[in-house]
C-alpha cells in the first residue's frame, strides 16, 4: 500500500512516448494572450494547507531566477497566502544541493542559493507545512 499523499507521475514514456511532447501543454500558444514580453510558466509542484499554499519552481542550476520570474514570486508572495521554494537539483535522481525560498513578497536570500540536501529540505517543507496549519486562511468557503 502506498503511504497517504503519495502521488507518482503514472505516464510510461516507453509504452506511450515522450511526455513532453505527447501530454504537456504548449503553454506558449497562449504568448499573444499576454501583453508585452509576459509569458505562461508551469508550476512543478503545488500543495494547499488551510488555504495557504506552497509552490515548488525546480532548477537544475543555482544561476539567477530569470526578471520576470522573480518578481511574479515576490508578488503572488505578497501576504503570506502562497510562498514559493525553489529548489536545485537533480530531477531523475532527486538529489538535491539547495533551495531559496519567496515568502510575504522577499526573497530570502536574494539571488544567493542555501545549501540543502533532501532530507533537510524535507524538514524545511514540514516547517511550512506546521506554520501553515497554525495559520489558517480558512474563510467562507466550502470546507471539507
Amino acid at each position: 500500500m502506498n503511504p497517504l499523499g503519495f502521488n507518482p507521475m503514472r505516464w510510461n514514456c516507453e509504452k506511450r512516448g515522450c511526455y513532453n511532447l505527447k501530454h504537456r501543454p504548449k503553454i506558449e500558444m497562449f504568448a499573444d494572450v499576454w501583453p508585452g514580453r509576459i509569458s505562461m510558466g508551469d508550476v512543478d509542484g503545488i500543495v494547499e494547507i488551510a488555504g495557504n499554499a506552497l509552490m515548488i519552481e525546480w532548477k537544475t542550476e543555482t544561476t539567477k531566477l530569470p526578471t520576470g520570474q522573480r518578481i511574479m514570486y515576490q508578488r503572488i508572495t505578497n501576504g503570506k497566502r502562497i510562498s514559493v521554494f525553489c529548489i536545485c537539483g537533480d530531477a531523475e535522481t532527486m538529489a538535491v544541493s539547495s533551495y531559496k525560498i519567496f515568502f510575504d513578497g522577499r526573497e530570502n536570500p536574494r539571488d544567493e542559493w542555501i545549501s540543502i540536501d533532501m532530507a533537510g529540505l524535507k524538514l524545511k517543507l514540514q516547517g511550512w507545512c506546521k506554520w501553515a496549519q497554525q495559520n489558517p486562511r480558512i474563510g467562507n468557503c466550502l470546507r471539507s
